[in-house]
């Protein structure tokens, strides 16, 4: 994600969620967060979803992932989450952990496809409306089950990029 993505992310931002980050926030993640690591993807050069990570000692924590509703359902969540995973091993993250709303179903099966699975509960952590949001970890991300994990959603999405789909950049 560089500055120029911004205007980009702020829509997906806003069509995503209710009570998106506040405007400057990512110019701030971006220029001054050392822990941080935002990521757009693309369809050509429109960006159509985005997230980020912040490396704290030896856990990857996503804090934002996004894709703006015309492209879901489309596998660039998929392939953006196995890239933000690729960054955190490159990184040497140990684990990965995230929050996610309890009623966002789609979400969470995304995210247990890919090796997280709920270690707990943030009480009243949505601002909008109190929801509770569900702690998520990974295995170890280097471990020979999350690496087998790994190897094979990447190979399943190789075989459907034939159709020419984003691609984190």
């Amino acid at each position: 994600m560089t500055l120029d993505d911004l205007p980009a992310v702020h829509e997906i931002e806003h069509a995503s969620f209710s009570t998106p980050w506040p405007d400057d926030a990512y110019r701030a993640e971006i220029q001054a967060n050392r822990l941080a690591t935002y990521l757009v993807a693309r369809s050509g050069e429109t960006v159509v979803a985005f997230a980020g990570i912040w490396l704290m000692v030896d856990e990857a924590h996503v804090t934002t992932f996004a894709v703006h509703p015309d492209w879901r359902r489309r596998g660039i969540g998929e392939r953006l989450l196995l890239t933000l995973l690729d960054v955190s091993l490159a990184r040497h993250a140990r684990e990965a952990t995230l929050e996610v709303r309890l009623s966002n179903v789609a979400a969470r099966r995304l995210y247990e496809k890919y090796g997280f699975r709920p270690v707990g509960l943030r009480p009243r952590y949505y601002s909008d409306n109190g929801e509770d949001a569900l702690i998520m970890t990974t295995e170890p991300l280097a471990g020979l089950e999350m690496q087998e994990r790994l190897d094979g959603l990447r190979a399943a999405l190789l075989a459907t990029d034939a159709d020419g789909g984003a691609a984190p950049a």
